[in-house]
């Protein structure tokens, strides 16, 4: 689903067969100004998608931008101010403060996780644990916020985790049947394998074929070791039980990333606001 289609699907299960409200008070051809309020700090993101909203419903509409993503806000400040009918203004309202408060509010929390590293080499990753048909968007607002994206989807990378390894009978298995699915395919996908303990990883770096290895709910301390084993031959991935208390012991170990569901289905949206500018 493109940006468009994800606007047109939104604004139908939004407004449906009318604004009733706004078309029972305010005549049709009247203009007006609003202006997006910051009312708590964090780190803005979502202004491309609000833009694109009001265009969908109205492609002349006119903005002012004070803001931009990826901007350090406080309370008080003004992102944007737009000046349009008053009916696009009221239509686009609350699918612009839910798009935009649900992205500030992962970016804010992704640049809390990406501080608490600097300095350490290891990247902040997100997850699939994102919310259906807005992934793209929370994938963006991730970026924003200093982190980078894991794959989007089922498609795009191999994933052998606990589950595929067992149903398949092994690690060592899966990945040879994997390797031999996407040269029979044409295919080119990077493959990382999930690891549960030191041996798992021993029977990975004797397989080999792969481009990552994941190490899962590893102490600091066994995630150190799995590093050292791997040796730089493959890129190292630390996932499972990593939040803003533990991620600096995690980061130490020298892995190569750090994946955590948790900066976008953990994120509290930052409270925004868009109010009708009066003259």
């Amino acid at each position: 689903m493109n940006t468009q289609e994800f606007i047109a699907a939104a604004l139908a299960e939004d407004v449906g067969s009318g604004d009733y409200s706004t078309l029972a008070s305010i005549p049709a051809k009247t203009e007006g100004k609003a202006v997006l309020k910051i009312k708590e700090n964090g780190i803005l993101a979502g202004m491309q998608l609000a833009q694109d909203i009001f265009y969908h419903l109205q492609p002349d509409a006119k903005f002012v931008l004070y803001k931009k993503d990826g901007d350090s806000v406080t309370q008080g400040e003004t992102a944007f101010e737009v000046a349009a009918k008053v009916h696009t203004i009221l239509m686009a309202e609350r699918l612009v403060l839910n798009c935009m408060q649900r992205m500030s509010g992962i970016a804010t929390l992704t640049n809390k996780y990406t501080d608490k590293i600097k300095g350490y080499s290891s990247k902040i990753l997100d997850t699939r644990k994102t919310t259906p048909l807005f992934r793209e968007f929370e994938k963006q607002a991730v970026r924003i916020g200093g982190g980078y994206n894991h794959r989007m989807g089922l498609y795009d990378m191999i994933m052998l985790k606990d589950n595929h390894i067992d149903f398949c009978g092994g690690i060592e298995k899966a990945i040879e049947k994997t390797n031999e699915y996407l040269a029979a395919n044409n295919r080119s996908l990077k493959i990382e394998v999930e690891t549960r303990n030191l041996e798992d990883v021993r029977r990975v770096l004797a397989t080999g074929n792969v481009h990552r290895i994941m190490l899962d709910n590893y102490t600091p301390e066994l995630l150190e070791q799995a590093v050292e084993m791997i040796g730089g031959k493959y890129e190292t991935e630390a996932s499972g039980g990593i939040n803003l208390d533990n991620i600096v012991a995690y980061a130490r170990t020298g892995v190569d990333y750090i994946s955590c569901g948790a900066i976008i289905h953990h994120a509290v949206s930052l409270d925004l606001s868009l109010k009708a500018q009066i003259a």
